[in-house]
């Protein structure tokens, strides 16, 4: 049950339970109606009582939905540290290897908002990262710009040499002259500002999470300052996507 759902239900309970105990006070729908059901049946004036005492006090679904939210919370976040870790083993290989604080995994959502009502955003809603350095950035993008934009686009993986990219494209004469004959794409929908504000992170990773339509829902996606070629080998995409595959939108709840 949902966390909304279930403070729904509590409030709901609460409210009834209430109104029934006020129709009573006040004699609603009349006085020997509740005569009636005073002898009748007596139970129902103390189970009226212990419905508002009860849920008023301890919200019992919500304190369920809780407990439920934690246990899986538990569950996804192991999963997502297996796969961590066996993501940190392939980028060791890379020459020099990728330091372990280095890599980061994260994992992306569509949300919307008043500038983004109709088609979108995506949103960071967790950031993997042993280290405390680099700094994760803040970073909102549309559908088609940066790699996580042209994983939504394309609804498919994406991994972009980023470094090899930033080596290549060194003022922003080149880099209009590539983006005007290549297309947006070629790098990676951004303007020459965005690209400088991202360049850093040379190994760039995405992958999309669908849901049972294979609808594109979110995406996970990997960086680091350099590996790109190191990391883009089977073991390492089976690893990524095996985790997309586990997750699906009510995850996104509690990760």
């Amino acid at each position: 049950m949902k966390t909304i759902t279930a403070k729904i239900a509590d409030r709901s309970i609460l409210l009834g339970a209430t109104l029934g105990l006020a129709a009573r006070q006040y004699d609603v729908p009349n006085k020997p109606f509740w005569s009636e059901t005073a002898q009748e049946r007596p139970y129902i004036l103390l189970a009226l009582i212990c419905t508002v005492g009860l849920f008023g006090a301890f919200t019992p679904f919500q304190e369920h939905a809780n407990r439920q939210r934690a246990e899986r919370r538990s569950v996804v976040r192991q999963q997502v540290l297996q796969h961590f870790g066996k993501l940190l083993v392939i980028a060791g290989t890379a020459r020099p290897p990728v330091e372990t604080a280095d890599l980061g995994l994260h994992i992306w959502l569509i949300r919307r908002s008043l500038r983004h009502p109709w088609r979108g955003y995506l949103r960071r809603v967790a950031t993997y990262r042993l280290g405390s350095t680099p700094t994760t950035r803040s970073f909102a993008p549309i559908r088609g710009v940066g790699v996580v934009g042209l994983c939504w686009k394309r609804n498919g993986e994406v991994s972009y040499d980023v470094q090899k990219m930033a080596g290549q494209l060194t003022n922003q004469q080149e880099f209009e002259t590539r983006r005007d004959t290549a297309g947006p794409d070629a790098v990676m929908g951004f303007s020459w500002a965005g690209f400088q504000r991202v360049s850093h992170r040379g190994a760039v990773f995405a992958s999309p999470i669908r849901n049972r339509n294979g609808d594109f829902i979110g995406c996970i996606s990997v960086d680091a300052r350099h590996g790109h070629d190191a990391m883009n080998v089977d073991g390492f995409w089976h690893e990524v996507n095996s985790l997309c595959s586990r997750l699906d939108h009510e995850d996104f709840e509690v990760i």
